[in-house]
């Protein structure tokens, strides 16, 4: 993990950073002395954005962030005591407070699907209550903006997707953050700095409308820039006019100041007007100045259906820089994951007693008990379907009956090439067990596991549904809970 964020999320002391009624219902649970009482969490979601095929997973690395540097200092408790409502004791257990529970999680960068466990919390019931709002905001954010890159990402197919949001982001920690959850989507490149020094992903820039403005023209604006970088110059074509000013400055100074020198104009950029039109006449004449490797690069509100769009015109685009639509999901900015209970540890017995949640809405009906996640791949590594099941269970090829919960009879063996688990343990008895990985590693990861994706489950509009089975076990109870449920209502 980079210890420079560390270091930056501990100065800004982030404890504080959860709704109020987390405070209150930790408060009761202290005077009732429930504090020690272990309990069961899971964070999940219940619908995909933009009805996509899947989700990808982000946010990890704040969440452990977060939980490695909570701690409430004097003024965090001098505003509580100020509130008037919460008890000493309890102050003085957030004073001392330290995480001392289980955390498990997917990794960062893996396909995830609804009503599925995509991080689990097992701690005593203060500490599970008080991370919630830091688990649901870094996941929800980041797997949003990771989720809208990839989509954008697999539109643009070959070419080069670059981040471009910051100043249309919705503060800085978004931009910060949504520039490395678009590397994990995907990106290639990020106009963000801050992001490129603290996670390594590659900065990009040259110029903006505002240099070419300062200049008399776009021919002494490009030559003044074309004598700092010779070798990295990418000219912005549309300040006054593409075809009659701005292209035909870019040709004259690659020839009179560039090609000279031994290097090629790396490319120009159009950031408004019909990018498609635009491109080909530019198209046209870089190559019949002899300037085919000059890059077309387009930006201005791009996303994944102008992308195809462009496409669909025969656009000659060679990259992407995607702002607002992607920094925001503009098309659907809000990612609904969820923490419910799941379970309650009995304190006579130690065995954890599953909790249900029952709703007029049968989608938002939980799966009750601490579970895990399983993943079947097919024999060419393709995944299949998940699998979830109960905590104490394991999935074995041949053995195992799983039940598709929308067909509740329609129950089968587990018969396929490959099982993998995906929840992995992150905390153990509050102190960190996983090796945080580089964001380099994380993008390779999520790269990899794009590959294991059906295509069908890639497409924008109906996408393959990727079943997710309960083990008959956890279909049981589910169905037993909710007939005593019933029974008790009566």
């Amino acid at each position: 993990m980079n210890e420079h964020l560390m270091d930056i999320n501990k100065e800004r002391n982030l404890s504080m950073l959860m709704d109020y009624y987390e405070l209150t219902m930790a408060n009761g649970y202290y005077k009732l002395g429930l504090k020690d009482q272990w309990v069961a969490f899971d964070v999940f979601f219940r619908k995909i954005p933009e009805s996509g095929g899947y989700v990808v997973a982000a946010g990890l690395e704040s969440i452990i962030s977060y939980i490695k540097n909570m701690h409430f200092n004097d003024e965090d408790i001098a505003y509580l005591r100020g509130k008037g409502i919460f008890d000493e004791g309890f102050l003085e257990y957030l004073r001392e407070f330290k995480f001392t529970g289980d955390l498990d999680a997917v990794k960062e960068g893996t396909p995830v699907y609804p009503n599925t466990p995509v991080i689990t919390v097992c701690a005593p019931l203060c500490e599970a209550q008080l991370i919630e709002t830091m688990l649901l905001l870094s996941f929800n954010h980041q797997s949003l903006i990771a989720t809208k890159t990839n989509r954008i990402v697999r539109a643009a197919g070959d070419r080069t997707v670059m981040e471009f949001g910051a100043r249309r982001a919705h503060g800085y920690d978004a931009a910060i953050l949504g520039a490395r959850a678009a590397a994990i989507g995907g990106a290639k490149m990020t106009a963000t700095a801050i992001a490129d020094e603290l996670y390594g992903f590659a900065a990009t820039g040259t110029m903006a409308h505002s240099w070419i403005q300062f200049f008399d023209s776009d021919y002494e604006a490009f030559k003044a820039y074309a004598s700092i970088y010779p070798n990295n110059s990418t000219f912005l074509l549309d300040t006054f006019n593409v075809l009659e000013s701005g292209l035909p400055a870019a040709i004259k100074v690659a020839k009179e100041i560039i090609e000279p020198q031994g290097y090629r104009l790396k490319g120009v950029r159009l950031d408004s007007g019909d990018l498609a039109y635009l491109s080909k006449k530019v198209r046209k004449a870089l190559d019949a100045a002899g300037m085919e490797d000059c890059a077309i690069v387009v930006s201005n509100s791009i996303d994944e259906n102008l992308i195809q769009a462009l496409n669909i015109q025969g656009a000659k685009i060679d990259s992407f820089g995607v702002g607002e639509r992607l920094i925001t999901s503009k098309s659907e900015p809000v990612f609904g994951g969820v923490y419910k209970l799941a379970a309650v540890q009995n304190m006579e017995t130690g065995e954890f007693e599953p909790r249900i949640k029952i709703s007029e809405n049968v989608e938002k009906i939980i799966n009750p008990g601490r579970k895990k996640l399983f993943r079947v791949y097919d024999q060419n590594h393709l995944s299949k379907y998940d699998v979830v099941a109960l905590y104490d269970e394991q999935l074995i090829s041949g053995v195992s009956e799983v039940v598709d919960p929308n067909k509740s009879w329609k129950t089968y063996l587990v018969e396929d090439e490959h099982i993998e688990e995906l929840l992995v343990p992150i905390f153990r008895k509050g102190e960190l067990v996983y090796e945080v990985p580089s964001l380099k590693e994380i993008v390779e990861y999520s790269k990899v596991q794009q590959s294991y994706v059906m295509e069908e489950e890639k497409r924008f509009n109906y996408p393959h549904r990727h079943y997710v089975d309960l083990s008959k076990k956890l279909h049981e109870l589910k169905i037993k809970m909710l007939k005593d449920a019933e029974h008790k209502s009566r």
